[in-house]
């Protein structure tokens, strides 16, 4: 038995709790870990709250992060003792995930902590930084430069929007910052953000084609924000885009594309290959201050997780949450 949180589905409909956990509901997979830390990202606030269809098997432990100890390996790629970090892979929504104290994945899906960083500090990144670090990726990979002018960033007080801006600024880039709380403007001029603007600037219809403002973006709103970025970026260039956190349809037209040279780089998390994720957090090795963790991240334990899940999905919570499941 282990300790951890667990959701069901039954005749009393949907519920998440702390509780011991058998070992049997750990799923198939070829290296066991005894896990010390997890984060709450969106993904995890709708699977413990409900509130999205993202658990598809039940019962099913929540959690898209994890970072531990192997305790048992059948893999030649890891052995008892090694140090391992997990994001992703549909984890914590059809295979057991981080939020318990144990954990059972398969070898593929695990890289080796890297050594710049402790367990704390890895969840305190967590997909959040690994996704902001891929968006900054695309951005250098299709030209963008500090030189090239602002980068807009939305949902800015999120946690790839607070790394996003952390990462930008360290890297010399201006960044322009947008988010529904604007009064934690002191918060992300503190991460480097020069400049914080009120998300509903660009949440509503805008034109198909707008004034040039940004020379690049990295995007978690989707829906009109997404299409109003894209009509307001400049010739040649990029936005990055990562979430829907406003909606998945994106209301917008070729105009930007045809006429600008605008590009549109997805940026997908969950099934990243192996040497994509090697790199991103070789390059957060390289570029993050250890101080910006302490701007960032909220340690809980595992018994607060699922009232702070509510809190994290009504948009309460700012920056990162870190999970220490190991007590």
């Amino acid at each position: 038995m282990f300790k951890g949180i667990l959701i069901e589905k039954d005749e009393q409909g949907y519920h998440s709790a702390v509780k011991q956990i058998d070992n049997s509901v750990l799923p198939e997979g070829d290296v066991t870990i005894n896990v010390s830390y997890s984060t709450l990202n969106y993904k995890d606030a709708l699977a413990i709250t409900g509130k999205g269809p993202v658990v598809r098997t039940f019962p099913m432990i929540p959690g898209i992060d994890l970072v531990g100890t192997v305790e048992q390996s059948s893999s030649d790629k890891f052995k008892v003792g090694d140090q391992v970090l997990l994001n992703g892979y549909g984890v914590g929504e059809v295979h057991c995930g981080g939020l318990a104290e144990k954990a059972r994945l398969k070898s593929e899906w695990l890289i080796p902590l890297p050594s710049a960083f402790s367990p704390r500090q890895a969840m305190s990144i967590g997909t959040a930084g690994y996704t902001a670090m891929l968006c900054v990726l695309a951005l250098e990979k299709h030209g963008i430069t500090p030189d090239k002018g602002d980068i807009l960033v939305t949902g800015a007080n999120g946690g790839v929007g607070s790394f996003a801006v952390s990462i930008l600024a360290k890297l010399g880039y201006t960044v322009i910052a947008s988010t529904g709380r604007v009064e934690q403007a002191e918060y992300l001029k503190k991460l480097g953000a020069t400049e914080v603007i009120d998300r509903a600037t660009l949440t509503e219809p805008g034109r198909p084609l707008a004034k040039e403002r940004w020379a690049a973006a990295i995007d978690s709103a989707g829906s009109h924000t997404l299409a109003n970025i894209c009509a307001s970026l400049k010739y040649g260039g990029v936005v990055a885009a990562c979430g829907l956190a406003q909606g998945m349809d994106l209301p917008a037209t070729v105009m930007p594309f045809i006429l600008r040279g605008v590009t549109l780089a997805g940026i997908d998390s969950v099934m990243r290959p192996t040497a994509d994720r090697i790199e991103a957090w070789e390059r957060l090795a390289q570029v993050l201050d250890a101080n910006v963790f302490d701007d960032i991240v909220n340690e809980i334990g595992l018994e607060e997780a699922i009232d702070t899940a509510e809190q994290l999905f009504a948009g309460k919570v700012r920056g990162r949450v870190v999970v220490n499941v190991a007590g």
